[in-house]
């Protein structure tokens, strides 16, 4: 297969605290020693690298450095890492949303790129109007648009609200109707975010399925960044693990996915704890004010026996009725396992639709011995199926951490709870 993707030295440096690269004093002396002196740019020597959690002594950064890879017509490479890793600033760069500081990319074929929520979208334009601005930018004539239009409103179920301008839709449609275009009207490479988390599951495994079907039948190159490593392992051929800016592996996906979750998932479990609080209240429809892993005596604490049981505790604020909003808990293990799986609507009727306007607290117990022994991330989120204009529902996902060891029995099997008759949302005030 040829090779359509070619990244060669690509770094990629900013100045933190600026709008622009530098102050005007910077940019004439980068100007005197390149134009005048014929030298190397003097800003490329300092700076330092990619790491987030550790406070720096210099004013540049670099997001990116040193990184090298190729991909052949019709693979799906897997870009993994943690959060300011470098993963977005890479994908700006192929897509050319960014130019590199130094390298340079070569790519052969047509590019659609789904970076985040609504790229490439005009909000007062409507959704068929969106479709053929994005098909044009793509250099598609309009029969080809047309073509291929019914098909993109029919995978992303927006048929409804198709001549309403999308700044009307929910972040959910927007992503939905995005990934549509990007995915069928036909690049050669297509470039995918994390945007997918913002679906449903249907969604998600529609998507999924789709890029499985344009890399497998159709040939064409996909690039995949998700923190869902079930995901990557589905759909991708091969991986590459960003750790604070450079290429830490590359190479098979079970080998990338047991690199990232060894060097770097723990660390994240680690520093989310056993208490969740927002820092300020935002103009959120529903809002997670607090979060917390207690005991029977309500204790907080972070590690429990496994014939405990454990109790979750949230304090939600519910600004507005929305329409079939959900509560939406998930408890994973560290290499994404789902051990715990529920929501509001389980149990009829659903009690975030039922509760005033105001602050409420809700509780959700597990049972002694449902879990097995090992370290938990507990993920929470809302969502609702209904377009509401103007409105935002806070998405805090993963919030709270703890553990399951056998301190004092024996060690228990590992199973996964039957959700539907073992966990709900009760509320306590």
């Amino acid at each position: 297969m040829s090779t359509v993707i070619k990244v060669e030295n690509i770094s990629k440096q900013y100045r933190l605290g600026k709008v622009g690269l530098g102050s005007l004093s910077h940019d004439i002396n980068r100007w005197y020693q390149t134009t005048l002196r014929g030298k190397e740019d003097p800003y490329l020597k300092i700076g330092e690298a990619n790491d987030r959690s550790v406070k720096g002594e210099s004013d540049y950064v670099w997001a990116l450095q040193d990184i090298n890879f190729e991909v052949k017509q019709g693979e799906v490479l897997g870009i993994i890492g943690r959060n300011g890793a470098g993963k977005s600033t890479l994908l700006k760069i192929l897509s050319r949303t960014t130019t590199p500081t130094t390298g340079q990319i070569k790519i052969k074929g047509r590019v659609a790129s789904l970076l985040e929520v609504g790229t490439g979208f005009h909000p007062e334009l409507t959704g068929r109007e969106n479709i053929f601005l994005n098909g044009a930018i793509l250099g598609m004539t309009r029969h080809e648009i047309k073509s291929k239009f019914d098909e993109i409103v029919d995978f992303a179920g927006v048929e409804r609200y198709i001549d309403t301008p999308v700044k009307r839709y929910s972040s959910g449609m927007y992503v939905r109707l995005a990934f549509g275009v990007a995915a069928h009207l036909e690049p050669e490479i297509l470039i995918v975010d994390e945007v997918l988390a913002v679906g449903d599951a249907e969604f998600q495994k529609k998507a999924l399925g789709k890029m499985k079907d344009v890399s497998a039948k159709d040939g064409r190159t996909v690039l995949f960044v998700s923190h869902n490593m079930p995901a990557i392992k589905q759909l991708c051929d091969k991986s590459i693990v960003l750790v604070n800016g450079f290429i830490g592996f590359e190479g098979n996906v079970e080998s990338g996915i047991e690199f990232y979750l060894s060097s770097n998932n723990d660390k994240e479990i680690d520093d989310l704890g056993s208490y969740y609080k927002i820092n300020s209240r935002d103009d959120s429809a529903i809002e997670l004010l607090e979060g917390q892993v207690v005991d029977i005596n309500n204790n907080q604490k972070a590690l429990f026996d496994s014939a405990e049981e454990i109790f979750l505790k949230f304090r939600i604020a519910k600004n507005v009725h929305i329409p079939n909003i959900k509560g939406y808990l998930v408890i994973k293990n560290r290499e994404d396992d789902v051990f715990i799986e529920t929501d509001t609507f389980d149990f009829l009727p659903n009690i975030l639709e039922t509760i005033d306007i105001g602050i409420h607290d809700f509780t959700l117990s597990i049972p002694k011995r449902i879990l097995p022994n090992g370290k938990f991330l507990v993920y929470v989120n809302f969502t609702s199926e209904f377009s509401i204009a103007n409105f935002n529902i806070h998405s805090p996902k993963e919030i709270l951490n703890f553990e399951v060891s056998d301190m004092f029995t024996k060690r228990g099997q590992k199973r996964k709870a039957r959700t539907n008759s073992i966990i709900q949302w009760k509320k306590i005030n």
